[in-house]
């Protein structure tokens, strides 16, 4: 019985991470449209400054100092734009680098929670049909059959120690 159980746990445990790879391509797609999506309002916001003869990050100051409260909360949530653009835009040239287990590390390493809280919300599994996303399964398979055969010989070790006392 014991062993079943590890083998169900194996393929489980498999079965999940397979999924891993999969994640981390919808997350890139959805940081794909994100990137795009900022930088057009990034695009408008430049064009209007420099309607103005500013640069970007003059414009946002001018707001930021504004005596108009609107002005300066929209110059904060302008600039966190801009941050939030420069920081995707830098993880999307990571994993373009990045080979395909490093593009895993850099996904969950450099996570914008926003992104990946969507991914998530529209998730949909997928067959480890690629080299990463079955050694993702293969380890993760392991994993579990190491964790419950470790689970099942604590057992063992317990039920020994209670009748050795008894």
């Amino acid at each position: 019985m014991a062993r079943i159980i590890m083998l169900l746990v194996a393929v489980l445990a498999g079965t999940a991470t397979s999924q891993l790879p999969e994640f981390a391509q919808q997350y890139r797609q959805r940081m794909g449209g994100a990137i795009d999506a900022l930088r057009q309002v990034m695009a408008d916001f430049e064009a209007d400054a420099t309607g103005f003869g500013l640069s970007v990050d003059e414009a946002i100051a001018r707001m930021k100092t504004g005596e108009d409260g609107f002005s300066r909360k929209r110059g904060f949530s302008m600039e966190r734009t801009q941050e939030r653009l420069e920081r995707l835009t830098e993880q999307k040239q990571a994993l373009a680098s990045a080979g395909p287990f490093a593009r895993l590390a850099v996904v969950f390493e450099t996570m914008d929670p926003d992104i990946a809280e969507a991914t998530v919300k529209d998730y949909e599994p997928a067959l480890p049909v690629t080299v990463e996303g079955a050694v993702s399964a293969g380890l993760g398979g392991l994993a579990g059959l190491l964790g419950a055969r470790l689970f099942v010989g604590l057992g063992r070790l317990g039920r020994r120690r209670a009748r050795a006392h008894s």
